[in-house]
Order: structure tokens, then sequence, then C-alpha cells
């Protein structure tokens, strides 16, 4: 018999737990080898079977079947799914196809890069024990063009069509109310005086969808995360003629209220606050984690889904934590952790902020980001401003307990404290308590935990990335009330130089021209 689950009434008696919703929720126990998956009967599906959906890396999902055409909600048999993927063209296409992520609940992620664009297309085959799954194979008619290729779409409302993006979204809605209009002039004469003394700040002009800037204030180098999204953006759609600011520090920074006189600067940032009036755009990690996916990092968006540690019943039943010393409650955690050491275990792994108390706390050595999924609950403690860990923990098949914060990242505007997450205090006080509410409500937990995982599977999928960040400046632009202009002290920033990039632009377009009339 299969346990529901009435998260409401299990809740009803915890404190500080809000609710928006009653969820009901259905789990399968078993073992792979025991279940008939078919492979004609499985589901394949996602943006990476769509040949105008331009991604660093590309994505689909697997969800497999049984012979009675019901979903499968535990693990398959290692490797018995396999994808291989070649070129239509007779030429060799480089595509680097990692074997499929198991996300431990009868659904795969398939993830593949381009070195190379394909103008013919590709040729796509999922099997199972080596039968075809699904429609496979899947031809994806060409052109299929390579991240580094510099052809924009310039029919923007197709190419949010294409990339699914949503109509709006809550945060940038919440963002542009104190903005209804955007005096470029204005902002050329105050946002430099007050803010360029922070040390952070980079003044933008995007025109004709070419990227300029120049730099404001000494700590600066993180520049290259906005240079490079904002290169990527230019590359797959047509940008607005847009000028704006973005903050590549930790903290937000305007702290008018719209109210104020004079009002609030619209400044871009990573992390916002609800003390600060800044614009929120995805952060520097999660976005660059996803530009350099498969490449250049090994934690992003898509590959901690397939490394969420042991089956939930298999997990340590304690609280987890590691990170640096970047504020006070973390020091706590560590206490806590001395104290209840059978419910939370929590270590400081650099001391920077608070050396004068590494000898008493001690220094914890590093935990690999993976091993953190092999417990059941994981603590998520501010840093500096939000942590930016919190994405990837959600990602996991661990209960995230959170500490109530002033500071949030772009999407925390989809997400219910008891719904998607625990809330626990800011001071920690009644952390204890939530983990032993935790152990001694086991399915309840895990319920939470499959509902936060599922949210944020959806919301922070890479192509979604794409889609807020044009929003933002699509919204921005809309409300700009002079024309942005290249200043003089701005230098361009110039597209990546990849021979293996090189793409025939016109051939998409003349594709598209003939399909119109085919339709016709």
């Amino acid at each position: 018999m299969i346990p529901h689950i009435n998260i409401r009434n299990a809740f009803a008696n915890m404190p500080n737990v809000a609710f928006a919703l009653v969820i009901t929720t259905a789990f399968n126990v078993g073992f792979c080898q025991s279940i008939d998956i078919n492979p004609g009967k499985c589901l394949v599906w996602g943006p990476g079977l769509n040949p105008d959906v331009v991604l660093p890396v590309r994505y689909f999902y697997i969800q497999t079947v049984d012979s009675r055409g019901e979903n499968i909600t535990v693990s398959p048999v290692k490797d018995s799914f396999k994808v291989t993927i070649s070129s239509l063209e007779k030429e060799y296409l480089r595509v680097h196809v990692p074997a499929p992520l198991d996300r431990g609940d009868g659904s795969l992620l398939v993830r593949y890069r381009l070195y190379g664009s394909s103008m013919k297309g590709l040729k796509i085959e999922v099997l199972y024990q080596d039968k075809p799954v699904a429609k496979s194979p899947y031809s994806l008619r060409g052109p299929v063009h390579h991240e580094y290729c510099d052809c924009p779409e310039s029919d923007v409302a197709a190419w949010q069509r294409v990339m699914q993006c949503p109509e709006e979204d809550p945060q940038i809605q919440e963002d542009f109310s104190s903005f209804p209009s955007i005096d470029l002039q204005q902002l050329l004469q105050e946002v430099p005086m007050r803010f360029a003394k922070r040390g952070g700040l980079i003044h933008y002009t995007i025109l004709n969808n070419q990227v300029h800037r120049r730099s404001l204030g000494k700590y600066t180098d993180f520049k290259m995360f906005s240079d490079e999204i904002l290169l990527s953006l230019a590359r797959k759609v047509k940008m607005p003629d847009v000028e704006f600011y973005i903050n590549v520090g930790d903290w937000p920074m305007e702290t008018r209220k719209v109210n104020d006189k004079p009002g609030p600067v619209p400044i871009i940032s990573w992390c916002g606050s609800t003390d600060t009036r800044d614009i929120i755009l995805p952060t520097y990690d999660i976005t660059h984690s996803s530009l350099e996916a498969m490449r250049g990092v090994t934690n992003d968006l898509l590959s901690v889904q397939g490394n969420t540690g042991p089956v939930w019943s298999n997990k340590t039943d304690k609280a987890f934590f590691r990170g640096r010393d970047s504020r006070e409650e973390r020091l706590r955690l560590v206490t806590m952790s001395k104290e209840n050491p059978e419910l939370l275990d929590a270590g400081i792994t650099a001391f920077f902020f608070f050396r004068e108390r590494e000898k008493e706390l001690g220094k914890t050595p590093l935990v690999g980001f993976f091993d953190f999924f092999k417990y059941k609950y994981q603590m998520n403690v501010d840093g500096t401003v939000a942590a930016y860990r919190f994405p990837y923990l959600m990602l996991g098949n661990s209960l995230v307990l959170k500490q109530d914060s002033p500071y949030y990242e772009h999407f925390y505007t989809h997400l219910k404290p008891g719904v998607h997450y625990i809330p626990v205090k800011r001071d920690l006080s009644d952390l204890i308590e939530k983990i032993k509410w935790a152990k001694n409500n086991d399915t309840e937990a895990e319920a939470v935990a499959k509902m936060g995982q599922s949210v944020v599977r959806d919301l922070l999928q890479p192509h979604r990335l794409y889609c807020y960040y044009y929003t933002v400046f699509q919204t921005y632009a809309n409300r700009q009330s002079t024309q942005p202009l290249v200043h003089p002290d701005m230098e361009i920033v110039p597209q990546p130089s990849d021979h293996t990039a090189l793409c025939n632009c016109e051939r998409r377009a003349e594709d598209q021209k003939l399909q119109q009339k085919d339709e016709l």
C-alpha cells in the first residue's frame, strides 16, 4: 500500500511554518531490477531536442515507463540507457555526450556540448539495453549552432517562444515597480558619484547588439561574469538598445525608498535584500556554472541533479554544514554541533572574518559538495549575503533548513516556507527543534524535500536563466525615457574568437523563409 501524506496536518503543531496549499505525495518503494521498463513507452523531451534552442550545454530528459504505461519512480539499472549523437553531415563533428545522469526518481538527464556547428543537423539515438527508446532516433534538422556562433534571432517573440519563456516573473515585476521611468542622463550624473567609490560597478551600453562597458571603481574583476552572459545573449537574440549599471560586488547598493526625495536609481545586482531597491539578476555563480558546464566547472545546475547521494532511507539523519566563517551564525552552528552531535554535523573550513575563534572552534577539512547529500538535512545559512549554495542544495535529494534572511536571489519568490524548505529563525534558536521534528516525521520531511527539488528543477533550467536575463533588459529598455549612448570612455567587449564556431547565419534565415512558404 502506498502511503499518502497530508503536509498541512503533519505540520499542524509545528511553529513558524507557513503554508499556501495542501500537498499530497505518493512514494513507490521497490528495486530497479524488479521494474519492467518498456523502452517504447518511455518519454523523451526537453530543449536539447530543438535545434533552435542554442545553449552552451544542451539537455533533455528521459522518463522511464513500465509496460502498463505508468511512470517508474526508482532508478533504472546503471548504464542501461545509452545516448549517441552524430552529425547528419559526412564531416566529423565533436560532440561531448557523457552518460545520462540518474536523477534517482525514475528520470534521467542527458547533456551534450557541441564543439562545432552542423549545418544539416544532428542524429540523436536513445537506447535502453540496445532497444530504441520512445521515438528514437531523433533528427534535429539543421543548422544546429555552436554556442559561440554569432547568429542572433531578430524576431524576439519567436526566440522567446522557442525558449518557452514565461510571460512574466513576479520578482522582475516587483523590482521594476520602483522605476516606472528611467532617465539615463540623470543616472549618468548621479550613479558614478554615489556608487563608484563602492568599487564594484560596471557601466554597460548595448547598442546594435554590441556590448560596450566602462569600469567604475577598483574591484571590478567580476565583470568577466557579466561580460560572458551579455555576449552569450547577444549571440542568440537581438538585444534591445539599453544602458545600465551592474553591481559586481556582494552587497546590493540602492538603499533609498520609493517615496524618498530624490528617489532610488536602478542598480542591477546579483543579490537583493528587503532593505534595498536593486534589480536582481541570477547570481554570477549559477550563471557562470551554466555557461561553463561540462568544461570549466564540475558543479552546475545540471550535474548536481545526478549526484544527490544515497536514496533518502540510506542517508545519515543529521543536518550538515561546511563553509567559511563569513557570518557569526555559522560559528554558532559549530557550537551547536558540538553540543548536539547526534543531530548536527557542522564545521568551518576557512577562517577569515573571525580568526580569533579558530583555536576555540577548530578548522574542518573541505568536503566535496556532492558528499553533502549523504545527509538528509542541509543547513543553508547566509554568507556575506545570501548563501549562493542554496539553489544547489534545493536540487539535491535532501531537506533544506533555511535561515530566515533579508537577502534573496531571483527565484525565491516562487518558494514557500514549509512547502519547499523548512524555515529556521535568523538566530538559529529553533534549529534543534526543527531537526528533531524532521527526524520524528521522516515521511513528511521527505515530501517537503521532494517538493522543493521539483520546483527548483523547473525554475533553474539553464534555458530559463536566459529568459530571465532577457526579460530584465527588455523591461529596463522599455522604461528608458532617453536614448542609450556609447560614451567616449567605454570600450567594446568583443565576442570570443573560435574557429570551430564558424557558421552560416544566412542558411538559417533561408530555411525559415522556406518553412514559412511551405506552411502557406
